[in-house]
């Protein structure tokens, strides 16, 4: 399902727009982050994107289908939203609150079916959280009612799940449990879009990115394009530093903050010289094959090189590739490849600059 916004504008009070004019798009499988400092609009905007605010200009769209015209049963039986956990005075159970979550598959006045105790059993899986079922909600942390709030979406078994910084609140395992289950419903074609503090989770997880600024402006496009050490500096005033850590299966991208920047700083990126890499990528089964070779495609006029095989034995398929590009391109690929499921991805460098250098020198 394709999620739009035209030419989106809001505001409070209209001399200080919280943002004007945004345009973006994102599609069936797509994971989108949203990113800014505190006060840029980031829960604003989800609020716009789902019609609970209505926006001063512009709409939403679900297929070409503007948000602000479709009943609210058929919206949200399409839409699921979870807002940031806060504390609740609810005798309900968790098991009750996540069931809540099918009331747009169930008449008004209808119990809950097998098959609604199935999918709300289901979602308390995916998310870990099985063992709260019996207990209050008022009696769970607020990292757990999180969980549950993020397991009543899923019950609804939404096209398009939207989350106000699923990450709130939750320790380092269950921001992976929520990061995973994100990546797992996308591969399955579900569009995710999440606000979050966490540029890193952006650039591990989200294929696209939009960050906002206070003042209106935002970027938007490719996340290996958007999370720059240049656009976290002008939307976040923070110098940071965009760095790798490579693990036995992959190499991970990480934003390390490092100072308040002051000032216009000059620009040192050197993304969009000339560079020669390599990228070994190694798959779990063929789930991905397609994935992979689309992407590959789309990004042909890089390739030198490729040479592919099978490794039955263990199940593996191993694929070593050779480009010749920008390095911002061959990051982009790189972080495309390296956010699918089941596939490890290493990308090395060349020394040098080849910026002058044709290929057939590199070749001699």
């Amino acid at each position: 399902m394709n999620l739009t916004v035209k030419n989106g504008s809001f505001y409070y009070n209209k001399s200080t727009p919280i943002f004007s004019d945004i345009n973006f798009s994102v599609d069936s499988g797509d994971i989108l982050a949203i990113l800014g400092p505190n006060g840029a609009g980031k829960t604003t905007m989800l609020r716009c994107i789902t019609g609970m605010l209505k926006w001063r200009s512009g709409q939403s769209l679900l297929d070409d289908e503007p948000i602000h015209t479709m009943p609210m049963r058929k919206l949200w039986s399409k839409m699921a939203y979870v807002p940031q956990a806060k504390s609740v005075t609810s005798a309900y159970t968790v098991l009750e609150t996540v069931l809540l979550g099918r009331s747009s598959h169930m008449n008004v006045f209808s119990a809950p079916k097998a098959e609604d105790i199935e999918k709300a059993q289901y979602a308390l899986d995916l998310l870990g959280i099985s063992h709260l079922s019996d207990k209050k909600c008022s009696a769970i942390s607020g990292g757990e009612l999180q969980m549950v709030l993020i397991a009543r979406a899923l019950a609804s078994e939404p096209q398009v799940l939207i989350l106000d910084e699923p990450e709130s609140n939750l320790d380092f395992k269950n921001q992976l449990v929520v990061l995973n289950a994100m990546t797992k419903l996308s591969s399955c074609g579900m569009t995710c879009v999440f606000n979050t503090h966490y540029p890193a989770h952006a650039l591990q997880r989200a294929n696209k990115s939009l960050i906002l600024s206070r003042g209106g402006e935002y970027v938007f496009g490719s996340t290996a394009s958007v999370i720059t050490e240049e656009n976290i500096r002008k939307a976040f005033g923070v110098e940071a530093v965009i760095g790798e850590i490579e693990t036995s299966g992959n190499i991970l991208q990480n934003v390390i903050p490092l100072k308040i920047a002051h000032g216009e700083t000059e620009n040192a990126d050197d993304r969009t010289k000339r560079s020669i890499a390599t990228v070994t990528i190694i798959a779990n089964s063929n789930n991905m094959a397609d994935k992979i070779n689309g992407l590959l495609h789309e990004y042909g006029s890089l390739m030198v090189g490729r040479m592919g095989m099978p490794y039955r034995e263990c199940g593996l398929y191993l694929i070593n590739i050779t480009l010749d590009g920008t390095k911002e391109k061959i990051l982009e690929l790189s972080q495309k490849l390296n956010i699918l499921p089941d596939v490890s991805v290493k990308t090395t460098f060349a020394k040098g600059d080849f910026d002058k250098v044709g290929r057939g020198d590199i070749l001699e």
